[in-house]
């Protein structure tokens, strides 16, 4: 259910509505004041377009660097995955008994053997 969060941007008062939480709404809000004073550098004179333009431009280019870097990295991930799949398929299948392999007995390595 939408409700109305009371928030103030650039010294003015809007009523947000919004599925969010109260509590997410003023913080988005509050980020957003963050993000107007550095533009503004926290002059109440300068003009309010241009202050919320610069902002949204900044905004958007952190977003989009964000983006490609997570699909940089996804991408990456996935090369890697073929690559150790390859691998592993390779390899073929290996099986031991690692106990054996230790050279020890099997009750020698048991951690625990009865409750």
């Amino acid at each position: 259910m939408k409700s109305a969060v009371q928030v103030t941007i650039l010294g003015q008062m809007f009523a947000v509505r919004s599925d969010a939480s109260a509590e997410e709404v003023r913080r988005v809000a509050a980020f957003v004041n963050e993000k107007l004073s550095a533009v503004t550098g926290g002059l109440r004179t300068a003009d309010s377009l241009h202050a919320a333009l610069l902002t949204l431009l900044n905004v958007a280019g952190d977003y989009l660097q964000l983006r490609d870097g997570g699909e940089a990295a996804q991408q990456e991930l996935a090369g890697r995955l073929v690559r150790l799949s390859a691998r592993i398929e390779k390899t073929g299948p290996v099986v031991r008994d690692s106990r054996k392999d230790a050279g020890a007995e099997p009750a020698q390595l048991s951690l625990c053997t009865e409750i």
